[in-house]
């Protein structure tokens, strides 16, 4: 895909392929949203059995996404992917077995700046061709619950201290 730039650099878009899964166990630590004056994550949490199901074994069927890399390093700055759980192995965000989970991360230096836009477009533009609704967990703390909203994701339940939002085919981008 052609460069867009996000105010720092240019920012390539390509779809995920198999060879991501580095990139995506880097992000999924990425997405575990910290509150402010909380501690950091250790970086060993992505591999709890719960979190781990996010990326292990990329690249099943029906495992899809984008990485957004700066386009002069190269550098994978964000992803966006869905994964669809199977019996018995579902996500903080599962609705039902029909529906998709998405996961993203921005690199901290680069959010908000757009990135998290324009790698939600191809995902859920790809999305609506297959699925009749996409899910998603968020904490009620993060504030990406803004930029999920703009997309069409709307609140279905409280579970502890997260969001599971839903998203329909074909809901109204506004970004």
């Amino acid at each position: 895909m052609s460069p867009k730039t996000d105010g720092t650099s240019a920012v390539t878009l390509r779809p995920a392929n198999a060879d991501d899964e580095p990139i995506l166990w880097r992000m999924l630590y990425l997405a575990l949203f910290v509150a402010p004056g909380r501690p950091p994550y250790p970086p060993d949490v992505v591999l709890r059995p719960e979190i781990a199901r996010y990326v292990r074994g990329w690249g099943r069927e029906h495992d899809s996404g984008w990485v957004a890399t700066d386009a002069r390093s190269g550098e994978a700055i964000g992803a966006a992917w869905l994964r669809s759980w199977r019996e018995g192995d579902r996500g903080f965000g599962w609705l039902d077995d029909a529906t998709p989970e998405l996961t993203i991360a921005v690199v901290p230096e680069r959010r908000g700046r757009g990135v998290g836009t324009e790698l939600l477009r191809p995902v859920l533009r790809s999305a609506d061709e297959c699925y009749a609704a996409v899910s998603l967990s968020v904490s009620l703390e993060n504030p990406a619950q803004r930029l999920y909203r703009r997309f069409g994701f709307e609140a279905v339940e409280t579970r502890g201290d997260s969001l599971t939002m839903r998203r329909p085919r074909g809901a109204p981008r506004t970004s």
